[in-house]
């Protein structure tokens, strides 16, 4: 409907300007002169012929009246041709003054044609650029509705498909449903929302392969130590060098069930090590988009950031802060205070919620694998992201310090500065 209403504003703009133009070129500027106010004149002039510092203009013409000397007897106004030449000149009617047989003098009645002309000419500029100025009134309100309507949405689904590729599915795409890509970007939600739900199903899976591990883990080392406990009884017992040797043959085969064992335990962590960090300089004024994009409730107070140039993987650090923004929406659902400042070679920023904080001995488990809060119960959750935010902090020579503030759970974000690393 908008789309229809500017091309009808755009063609009803042409059609003003196409009128004009045409009125211009067809119209007609009145060249001729009125004859009967040019009679009247000449009258007027005879019967005051002797006397024409009394003589009066009733008319609406200029005119100059000369001598047969070419003397100015008389004129209606300043600007009126005052010779012949003058008159030839600018196209004025000449016309001779008889008296008794003999040519008295000359009448010059002022050509008007020029400034009819003139005044034509600015009427239709005058149009004209009406027109033109509504062209760019109707043209740059549309670009607004298309900048609205079509742009700033492909760059909120832009950095939305960002942080998906980046494994971030916590923050959804809250975007205007009426809008043309309305059901599109509903689409794109309801993905993403799937993938985080079959991501919790993951974890979930994962924690339950880890306890597994850990049971058979348990279970296996106990019966390896027995036996290995009853072999070194029997290696110490034993009276025969063969028999001595069988028995150590034993251990050595324990020790390596027991190593194999161990490894694979600490097996389950080694997939996180497969994700790529790649720090790099970066200026800190980019913090204050990144910051905006984390806050999807818009809830947060940012203070000014210190200008410095970072350290840091851009994508990294921009999940780093949708991890802890998401966590804080998640289990506080409070307002937010995010301070900037700067300590030694590193840049902090403080992210922290007012809901009251953890209990101080449930903070050294925060950033553990698989480890959640007591106030995270009946809250889905995998217990990875402040596990997976510390890892990327350590990697870009960072950290990251999880503790209770004045208000609530503060999370601390330290990011090295360029050049100190």
């Amino acid at each position: 409907m908008k789309k229809r209403g500017f091309l009808f504003g755009l063609l009803l703009v042409f059609a003003v300007e196409i009128a004009a133009l045409i009125a211009f070129a067809a119209g007609d500027v009145g060249t001729s002169q009125d004859t009967v106010a040019v009679n009247e004149v000449m009258q007027s002039v005879r019967r005051d012929w002797k006397r024409m510092e009394d003589h009066e203009n009733k008319t609406d013409l200029a005119y100059a009246v000369l001598d047969a000397e070419g003397r100015v007897l008389f004129r209606t106004e300043p600007g009126v041709s005052e010779s012949v030449n003058a008159a030839v000149a600018h196209r004025d009617t000449i016309l001779d003054l008889e008296a008794e047989g003999l040519v008295q003098g000359k009448v010059i009645i002022y050509n008007e044609e020029g400034w009819r002309l003139q005044e034509q000419k600015q009427r239709t500029v005058v149009v004209l650029a009406a027109a033109v100025l509504v062209q760019w009134i109707i043209c740059i309100g549309y670009a607004f509705y298309l900048n609205r309507t079509v742009i700033r949405p492909f760059e909120k689904l832009k950095g939305f498909a960002r942080r998906v590729a980046g494994g971030n599915l916590d923050i959804p795409l809250e975007m205007d449903r009426q809008n043309l890509f309305g059901a599109f970007t509903e689409s794109f939600d309801i993905m993403r929302s799937e993938l985080r739900k079959a991501r919790i199903a993951e974890a979930e899976a994962n924690a339950s392969k880890k306890e597994l591990v850990a049971k058979l883990s348990h279970d296996i080392k106990t019966p390896v130590a027995s036996i290995k406990a009853a072999s070194e009884v029997g290696a110490a017992l034993a009276k025969e060098e063969r028999t001595r040797e069988n028995y150590t043959q034993i251990i050595r085969k324990a020790d390596q069930i027991n190593t194999l064992v161990t490894n694979l335990f600490t097996a389950t962590l080694e997939e996180l090590q497969q994700l790529l960090v790649a720090p790099a300089d970066m200026e800190s004024r980019e913090l204050e988009e990144m910051l905006e994009s984390s806050d999807y409730l818009h809830r947060a107070s940012v203070s000014a950031i210190p200008e410095c140039l970072l350290y840091a993987d851009h994508l990294r650090l921009q999940q780093v802060f949708d991890n802890i923004f998401a966590n804080s929406y998640k289990y506080g659902n409070t307002d937010i205070a995010v301070a900037a400042y700067r300590e030694k070679d590193r840049l902090a920023i403080s992210i922290e919620d007012f809901g009251g904080g953890v209990p101080e001995e449930e903070l050294p488990l925060l950033k553990e694998k698989f480890k959640r809060g007591s106030n995270a119960e009946a809250i889905e959750g995998a217990g990875l992201g402040l596990y997976i935010s510390d890892y990327f902090m350590k990697k870009m020579k960072g950290d990251l310090v999880v503790e209770n503030g004045e208000n609530g759970l503060r999370v601390t974000v330290f990011i090295s500065l360029s050049g100190t690393i």
